[in-house]
């Protein structure tokens, strides 16, 4: 099922079943109805669509409706529509809820796009995929293109689940190489090990996290980034927070992506396992893959991230960039 936000808060449900309907929910708004509100009502039908027990933390609607930016980065040059798609085979973080809510209302409080949060598998057929402008994984897991259950299906059915694997890993890539936009938020480095093209598109795999969820980390902007158009919200200084950080693993270089954010191993609490020869750390980046822009961020693991106002306003500028209405230079050595 696939739970769409419009930009004047016209809300449709879409059903992917032999027959596909939309029913929309129109709610009349008052001058007089804060924002915070609107955001709730919102957050109330998302929460619907999440499995039992993944919900947002309490006040987490009006923490974001305050900390979303007042407008876009850019005015958009056409209705823009993005998937965000949050499917897991492996770990599953809380925090997709809070995560869900704060994305989809980032595009329609500035009005920047247009939101589907969708798990339905068919949106990355040939003849749905190209209705969007940028495709989000947010904090994916694992191969999300293969069923779960593969191993009890029959010979026959196994098959087909595989095939329809390959086909979707062909059209996201087309989709993102002619042109289009991908956005990765914290796990999606989690994501599809068994697909190492993909792994070269986002810049990395997921290698562990040394730095756990209440660990003290210190962020700071890139050395020479600091008036970047997807970093300038930070006005080069740093930030300091409880968060999980990940380590990578290949095909990760900063060779093959424009680095934004990194941790600052020294100025954040000290732990083990670090595998990092180079003491490379990186946080957030852009690259190009092909035609399409690809935009991933791995701040996102704890729900504070989500009502943190430059975190909005660089996940919002990433996205924007991504779907080709932000301009900003992204270059690397390494395609």
């Amino acid at each position: 099922m696939n739970f769409t936000l419009k930009a004047k808060f016209n809300l449709a449900i879409t059903s992917h079943h032999k027959h596909t309907h939309q029913r929309p929910l129109k709610i009349i708004m008052k001058s007089k109805i804060i924002p915070s509100l609107l955001i709730l009502l919102g957050a109330g039908l998302l929460i619907s669509q999440n499995p039992k027990g993944e919900n947002a933390p309490n006040g987490a609607e009006e923490k974001i409706a305050q900390a979303i930016p007042a407008a876009a980065h850019a005015k958009p040059a056409a209705p823009r529509k993005m998937l965000l798609f949050s499917a897991t085979a492996g770990f599953r973080h809380q925090s997709i809820a809070t995560g869900k809510i704060a994305l989809a209302e980032l595009g329609k409080k500035t009005g920047a796009y247009e939101t589907v949060v969708s798990d339905d598998l068919a949106n990355f057929d040939a003849d749905k995929i190209k209705q969007f402008d940028v495709i989000c994984f947010l904090s994916t897991t694992q191969d999300v293109f293969t069923p779960k259950d593969i191993k009890k299906l029959s010979p026959d059915e196994a098959k087909s689940a595989q095939e329809k694997s390959l086909t979707y890993r062909k059209n996201l890539m087309e989709f993102i190489e002619s042109g289009k936009g991908f956005v990765g938020i914290h796990a999606a480095t989690d994501t599809l090990y068994n697909w190492p093209e993909y792994g070269r598109m986002i810049g990395g795999y997921f290698d562990g996290h040394p730095w756990n969820a209440g660990t003290e980390v210190q962020i700071d902007v890139e050395k020479g980034q600091e008036k970047h158009p997807l970093a300038a919200m930070f006005d080069g200084q740093s930030m300091n927070f409880k968060e999980e950080i990940y380590q990578l693993k290949d095909p990760y270089s900063a060779k093959r992506q424009h680095l934004l954010l990194r941790l600052n191993v020294e100025k954040s609490a000290k732990v083990g396992g670090l595998k990092r020869k180079d003491g490379d750390y990186a946080v957030a980046w852009a690259r190009h893959q092909g035609k399409g822009r690809v935009f991933y961020c791995s701040l996102g693991h704890n729900h504070e991230m989500y009502w943190n106002p430059k975190i909005l306003s660089h996940y919002l500028a990433g996205i924007q960039w991504a779907i080709g209405d932000f301009k900003a230079e992204v270059t690397h050595t390494i395609d």
